[in-house]
């Protein structure tokens, strides 16, 4: 018979290996589950929600020629809207979007879309010559103007986004008469125009899939990830 001192060294060893099995067991159990919760978070991240639809809209391009929600029927596109007498956020903005137009210069289903919420002052000609200093494509980056009312009922019902025009309340006419012409008057002017910094991502539906913020970091990355995401859905 096994001696007592025998016994008890099996008992240790035996035991041991239990734990370390149960151990490692759990080990790889939580590490699976690590796995799996990572992979079902990635499935949630790609997964882009509906914000609505983007309704019927008639406007004018920069190059003159009329353009509708029908023209982008089919294709991805990121809107957002700025004006050229914008002082801070639209210069922003419009340079965010030639950095897109950059990084997407071999992708042929996508467009941006640049809407100006002063079409009075915002006419196609004024829209050319600002798309020029920013290098923007007459393809592949569109800027529409038309009617003010018709603009901005689209961003705030279409689009979800704010608009105001303060001119409409104030009636200064010191502000908004003949003398309104040096450059402090401008900048006046300018600061009455309120309209939301966000880029909106619309799918080949015309389905609003996100809103990013202009203003937050890596805003440019997030979109093209975003964009990935889309330009997967068509895959499936």
């Amino acid at each position: 018979m096994p001696s007592r001192q025998l016994i008890q060294q099996r008992i240790f060893w035996g035991t041991l290996i239990l734990i370390l099995t149960g151990v490692i067991g759990t080990g790889i159990w939580s590490l699976l589950n690590q796995r799996r919760i990572g992979m079902m978070a990635a499935s949630r991240s790609q997964h882009l929600p509906v914000y609505g639809t983007v309704p019927d809209f008639s406007l004018i391009e920069r190059s003159g020629r009329q353009v509708e929600k029908a023209d982008l029927q089919g294709q991805i596109w990121i809107a957002n809207f700025i004006f050229t007498n914008c002082p801070d956020q639209c210069p922003m903005m419009t340079a965010q979007m030639a950095q897109l137009q950059t990084a997407l210069s071999h992708v042929h289903d996508v467009r941006l879309v640049s809407f100006t919420v002063d079409p009075e002052r915002d006419t196609p000609e004024v829209l050319s010559e600002y798309a020029k200093y920013f290098g923007a494509d007459h393809d592949r980056w569109l800027f529409l103007t038309g009617a003010k009312e018709a603009i901005h009922d689209l961003a705030r019902e279409g689009f979800h986004l704010g608009v105001i025009d303060r001119r409409d309340e104030a009636q200064n006419e010191k502000i908004l008469g003949t003398e309104a012409h040096t450059h402090g008057q401008e900048k006046e002017i300018a600061a009455m125009i309120l309209h939301s910094s966000r880029f909106v991502l619309v799918d080949r539906r015309a389905q609003i899939r996100g809103y990013y913020s202009s203003t937050e970091g890596e805003v440019v990355q997030r979109l093209l990830l975003a964009l990935g995401t889309l330009l997967r859905e068509k895959e499936l």
